[in-house]
């Protein structure tokens, strides 16, 4: 039977071009997203032609109802799942002091608690079957901290601690559970820093260059594979050396 891989925020940036990848590597595609526009129409023309099934599923992560109701429905049109994938997240940036409660706990719930809702329904398909990987998409935020971004960098951090529990918890079951850190990635929410921030960014890094999605999709399919059968409850940075 084909694999399937679920994607969370699977149409744009990151999401998208894992979404590409797995696809191109014969993973049938349920793609989870908040908006269902043409973003989606995009992703799914480039998806025809390579012989996989693909279907959206229009879901806010930070809603468990809304989540409960995606996943029965993959269950339905799929039968099981291999790889679940959570990339949904959102940023409300902004100094600590002046930030509000909402701005805080919005992005928890959509980029943390998501991803445990997600996670608990992926999961029940997964032990049935004895076989599974779920990837969560953190940031180097949430390994180093970044001034104004105190949401943020602890709904990634909290990720990271996410994946290291159901790392211990599923291993027994052949569930491996990783963690991808990415640093600065060439996207629509790079595009759209100033200059400024971007030379920066660039000092600081061992590579001189910003990453590219289709990077962040490589390691992505590496961990799914069986070549990385060993590898569970690990982060691993793709940063270009932000970090050294």
């Amino acid at each position: 039977m084909q694999k399937v891989a679920v994607i969370t925020g699977g149409c744009r940036g990151i999401g998208r071009a894992m979404a590409l990848k797995f696809a191109g590597a014969g993973y049938d595609l349920a793609l989870i997203t908040r908006n269902l526009g043409e973003a989606c129409e995009d992703t799914k023309k480039e998806v025809d032609g390579l012989g996989v099934k693909l279907h959206f599923y229009q879901a806010d992560v930070a809603r468990e109802e809304e989540v409960v109701a995606a996943f029965s429905k993959i269950k339905e049109d799929f039968g099981e799942i291999y790889v679940l994938i959570n990339n949904a997240g959102i940023t409300r940036d902004g100094s600590l002091l002046r930030m509000k409660g909402q701005d805080f706990s919005e992005v928890i719930d959509t980029n943390l608690t998501g991803s445990f809702f997600c996670s608990r329904e992926a999961l029940k398909l997964m032990i049935r079957k004895r076989e599974g990987v779920i990837l969560n998409i953190s940031s180097v935020v949430g390994v180093y901290g970044n001034p104004g971004q105190a949401n943020y960098a602890a709904s990634k951090a909290g990720l990271i601690g996410l994946t290291k529990t159901m790392a211990k918890e599923f291993g027994s079951r052949n569930i491996r559970v990783n963690a991808l850190a990415p640093g600065f990635i060439e996207s629509d929410m790079t595009d759209k820093l100033p200059d400024t921030l971007k030379e920066e960014a660039l000092k600081k890094l061992s590579i001189k260059r910003f990453g590219k999605t289709e990077e962040v999709a490589a390691l992505a399919l590496f961990l799914a594979s069986q070549e990385a059968s060993y590898i569970t409850g690990q982060t691993l940075c793709i940063d270009g050396g932000i970090a050294l």
